[in-house]
């Protein structure tokens, strides 16, 4: 074990070493580029402003293409002057004209402004439902993917992992790596990510939690390591990487296919088609294969599960195996719809809980219909409501929801006391 942590620490440090350099540059700078159908759209006005106060103004060239020098390090808001845009073409989310970016020491980072030509089909207000329906749809397939993991790390080991989300921001970190600093395709990036991501996922078990539970700390203990070793992954990735918003080298501008009321970019239907594939995938091995079985068994009941002759401990690690690799998609595919950033994996932390708690603790299934009602209501909120309270309502649904039946909606109920 002592020379597995050594060899852990000899890689982070090599990692480092080839991480600072390719991200050190003079001074900072927000850049962009906008397009529609295909084509740059020229003489359009952004403003970037620091507390209200504008420090830069860029405006697009032929390409599209525009950036504003920056004074120094903080979270900038960027603007777009929508009343600069050529006729026919506008926002495709007339809410955010402005976006915050957060841009570390000597950084650059990058402004994505949707721009697109829209034929309008139907009510206005069947359009937004449409469209937010499957944008609820698409946010809640990646939470559902993340919180398998999570849920069954709490019934296999009864632990509340406050670190999971971090892993998934590990996870999209580690396809960045190899994807911007390396130059590999994000293809192959993602997959050796997710390989990466189950290693050291299994890795930290055997390192901390089977130690741990050898020791039989207690859960409230291995709760508060937990929470500390979310600071620690959060803090190397944001050491490493820096604060800013960093999208992928891939897939990163297309042009939206429209079918009928909704658009989508090619990209956010492989997203969400992998995504049904995977979910799919896991839930026949949970149910076909033996080690499904045992997964199943163990988070059922773990004493009768061990004296039946299942290795709870190897069913442990696979667990935290399968809940890394997951963790891993799940946050590559977040950054290949949005953008990367150390905090992406902390802010779905807690749609992750009420995801897994909503369909049932301990229950793969119920952590799938779970995050799927958490992402549609969320989602679905912002056609009457502002964006900023939008998770608000999935946890009032979820507190409804809880009122009615306490276990879940696929949980069990269970005597205490």
């Amino acid at each position: 074990m002592a020379a597995v942590t050594r060899l852990s620490l000899l890689v982070l440090l090599l990692v480092g070493a080839l991480v600072a350099p390719a991200f050190a540059q003079d001074g900072e700078r927000i850049r962009g580029q906008l397009t529609a159908e295909g084509e740059g759209v020229p003489d359009v006005t952004i403003t970037v402003s620091l507390d209200g106060e504008p420090v830069g103004t860029g405006v697009s060239d032929a390409e599209g293409e525009w950036f504003v020098d920056l004074p120094g390090p903080a979270t900038y808001e960027v603007t777009i002057d929508v009343d600069t845009l050529p006729e026919g073409v506008q926002l495709r989310n007339p809410d955010r004209t402005t976006l915050e970016i957060r841009v570390g020491e000597g950084a650059t980072a990058t402004a994505l402004f949707a721009l697109g030509e829209r034929e309008e089909v139907g009510p206005i207000l069947l359009q937004r439902i449409a469209q937010n329906t499957v944008n609820g749809l698409k946010f809640g397939l990646i939470i559902g993917m993340t919180a398998i993991g999570l849920s069954l790390i709490f019934g296999t080991t009864g632990l509340i992992n406050f670190a999971h989300g971090d892993m998934v921001s590990m996870g999209a970190f580690i396809a960045f790596f190899f994807n911007a600093v390396l130059g590999l395709h994000l293809i192959l990036s993602a997959l050796i990510a997710v390989i990466v991501g189950a290693v050291i996922a299994g890795a930290i078990d055997r390192g901390i939690w089977h130690p741990l539970r050898r020791r039989r700390v207690g859960l409230i203990s291995m709760l508060v390591v937990s929470i500390g070793l979310a600071f620690v992954i959060r803090h190397v990735i944001l050491f490493y990487f820096g604060g800013s918003r960093r999208p992928y080298r891939d897939y990163t501008l297309q042009t939206g296919i429209e079918l009928g009321p909704i658009r989508l970019q090619p990209v956010e239907m492989w997203v969400m088609g992998l995504s049904v594939v995977i979910l799919i995938a896991v839930a026949l091995m949970l149910t076909r294969t033996k080690l499904g079985k045992g997964m199943r068994a163990v988070a059922d009941n773990r004493d009768l599960a061990e004296s039946s002759g299942i290795n709870v401990e190897r069913v442990v690690l696979s667990v935290w195996i399968l809940g890394g690799g997951l963790a891993t998609i799940g946050g590559i595919f977040l950054g290949m719809i949005e953008s990367v950033d150390y905090l992406m994996g902390f802010r779905l932390l807690l749609l992750m809980f009420a995801g897994v708690i909503l369909g049932g603790l301990g229950t793969a299934y119920g952590a799938m219909l779970g995050s799927l009602l958490v992402g549609l209501v969320s989602e679905l909120s912002t056609v009457w409501f502002s964006s900023q309270v939008k998770y608000v309502w999935a946890l009032a649904v979820l507190i409804i929801i809880l009122l009615v039946r306490p276990q879940g909606l696929l949980g069990q109920k269970e005597r205490i006391g």
